[in-house]
């Protein structure tokens, strides 16, 4: 299959799940969920694989085991590469993402050690300008309210420090474009313009070194 874009019928879709998140909604559904909701983003991420590696796709069932929201279903669609990058699909339209999320507490620590070193730290700034040049936002998450422990409140980069993860991010309406091969173009250039995030990241702070907890 390659890949046209995403039909109106996916965006109506989420819109109809948003309204009824029920396993009967879902079952009566399903066949229309495979078809053009999920067939396309698989198009999607083989056609993308020879560039950005391995990706795999979301299952749809939300994890409510710890939620006080049930609903049953994610009312969106998630692809991600292994090595980086995430793609989305909702009613809202499309979305992109890339970068650490959350960071654990030993990536934490080798992320603020880069960032408070005047070189790498500096790097990260011209980093982030031009990402933002090339379109999509870079975003903090979690920050602290104050400077982390062990680093000046007047450090030039407390904006930075105080962050827990740094995501690039883009988003995009619905569209005719979206129901076109446009789509893969708009999430190419993405994936493109946040790659100096990602090898920021990945040259020094890298994947976390703690053991998974069971």
């Amino acid at each position: 299959m390659t890949f046209q874009g995403w039909p109106v019928e996916a965006l109506e879709f989420y819109e109809h799940l948003e309204a009824d998140n029920s396993k009967t909604f879902w079952a009566e559904h399903k066949a229309v969920y495979e078809d053009v909701v999920r067939a396309p983003m698989e198009a999607l991420l083989e056609e993308l694989e020879p560039e950005f590696g391995p990706a795999k796709i979301f299952r749809p069932n939300r994890d409510v085991r710890f939620s006080a929201d049930k609903s049953p279903y994610k009312t969106h669609l998630g692809g991600f590469f292994e090595a980086g990058g995430y793609v989305q699909l909702s009613a809202d339209g499309l979305a992109c993402g890339s970068g650490m999320y959350r960071l654990a507490s030993d990536q934490l620590a080798r992320y603020r050690a880069a960032v408070a070193e005047e070189v790498t730290g500096a790097e990260l700034e011209r980093v982030i300008a031009e990402v933002r040049k090339a379109g999509p936002e870079v975003v903090g998450r979690d920050a602290l309210k104050s400077a982390p422990r062990g680093y000046a409140k007047d450090h030039p980069r407390i904006g930075l420090l105080r962050y827990k993860g740094l995501i690039a991010w883009q988003e995009w309406e619905p569209a005719a474009w979206l129901g076109t091969r446009g789509a893969k173009s708009r999430i190419t250039r993405f994936l493109t313009a946040s790659r100096p995030l990602k090898d920021w990241l990945d040259g020094h702070v890298g994947p976390s070194e703690l053991p998974e907890r069971r």
